[in-house]
């Protein structure tokens, strides 16, 4: 008789001279199952999108190419309404045809008050001007392949199931990176703290350290109020993106957690600490995602997969303890959205349950086989998307930006 796995010894005695198999189960045995797989897969948490609630989506119909274009109609009393049509009250031409354009000075608006004489005549005539905002749109994809056996022979019977998962968790990051980046560079004020004045001059070094302080969050706010930013932010919640909150009398700024100690730490010139934790004064039904705490009329979000500019500071000489990259500071955003400030473009996808995406699988078999793979044995599941942003009124895009702690 033979043992495969198995010790046997005709000499082996129980001690009463009759010969016995002796079987060793823990030395030499093969077995086939010598661990409990777990069926559900550790996956990674989706990424959340903490910018796209704050779009409204245009779309772009068939047959108008991939431009979207709209006026935007400058206020009388703007510095922006610039035109030669002005004439005082006097008759003579002035300058910009805006009578005293976004001046608070009270000398300056006395002496352009459009007083009308007792003969009337040409006089106190203005002019309005506009601008020409455009948005275009571009397509984006990707795919995968797989075989016929990779999926019928692999271990995780729902490998498919996780690869799409992936695949979309993937495009939804890619969509929040894309946004993020447009909304930084669209910011219509931009707010340096200490003696910066542009990101190759950001240092975490000196008296004019570039360190995000209580003086420029409210610097920041100051300028906001006097661009006309509402203090209330328009988010969409809901899984569908059909349901609209309105955040009243404050102000979303989004931060990276590199910045967050900065925050927790800040004082006012007493002395006093200015940062309020989330728990103090929220419920769970007013907390936005992520949000951290405010200062001020700023609530914080803390995004996770917030971007910077790694290494394009001013040069270090003696970091006293601030990130950097290849000998240079690196510049992290303080990024604030007003409402109504941008929308993204879209494009009408193939269905109404792809919504965003257009998405196609083709599973190995008839429908794949090809000159090239006559036996149909590869399969590929591809996801294309359009995206496209329009800004509307950048003056209430801000970024503050800042050095943080390593």
């Amino acid at each position: 008789m033979a043992f495969t796995g198995l010790n046997y010894d005709p000499n082996y005695t129980d001690g009463t001279n009759n010969g016995k198999s002796s079987i060793d189960y823990s030395s030499n045995s093969n077995q086939m199952n010598t661990f409990y797989w777990l069926r559900k897969s550790l996956a990674d948490a989706r990424k959340e999108s903490y910018f796209t609630p704050l779009a409204d989506s245009v779309g772009m119909p068939k047959h108008f190419g991939k431009k979207i274009k709209l006026y935007h109609y400058i206020p009388l009393l703007d510095d922006r309404n610039v035109n030669d049509q002005g004439l005082d009250a006097s008759g003579a031409k002035y300058d910009k045809g805006n009578l005293y354009g976004s001046s608070r000075d009270i000398g300056t608006i006395k002496d352009k008050l459009p007083v009308v004489g007792e003969n009337g005549g040409r006089v106190n005539r203005v002019g309005f001007s506009r601008v020409e905002l455009e948005g275009t749109f571009n397509k984006f994809g990707v795919f995968y392949e797989w075989s016929r056996e990779s999926m019928e022979f692999d271990s995780d019977s729902e490998l498919r199931g996780h690869l799409s998962r992936e695949l979309m968790n993937g495009m939804v990051q890619m969509q929040e990176a894309m946004l993020q980046i447009d909304l930084l560079e669209s910011a219509g004020v931009q707010v340096y703290p200490g003696t910066a004045a542009a990101k190759t001059d950001v240092t975490g070094e000196g008296a004019g350290a570039t360190i995000i302080d209580y003086e420029t969050l409210r610097k920041a706010d100051q300028i906001l109020d006097e661009n006309r930013c509402p203090r209330n932010t328009k988010y969409i919640s809901g899984s569908r993106n059909i349901d609209t909150k309105t955040i009243n009398s404050a102000r979303i700024a989004y931060v990276s957690s590199a910045v967050v100690p900065l925050l927790e730490d800040m004082q006012d010139k007493f002395g006093n600490k200015v940062w309020i934790p989330v728990q103090q004064y929220a419920d769970a039904g007013n907390v936005l995602h992520g949000e951290i705490g405010s200062i001020g009329h700023f609530r914080f979000i803390q995004v996770p997969e917030m971007l910077a500019w790694e290494g394009e500071g001013k040069a270090v000489t003696t970091n006293p303890g601030y990130r950097e990259k290849d000998g240079k500071y690196s510049i992290f955003p303080i990024l604030v959205v007003g409402s109504e400030s941008f929308n993204t473009i879209g494009f009408q996808m193939s269905s109404a349950r792809d919504g965003k995406f257009s998405i196609i699988t083709k599973v190995p078999g008839r429908e794949t086989a090809t000159y090239d793979d006559p036996y149909g044995e590869t399969g590929f599941s591809s996801l294309k998307f359009y995206y496209g942003f329009l800004c509307k009124r950048p003056e209430r895009i801000c970024v503050m930006y800042t050095v943080a702690p390593e």
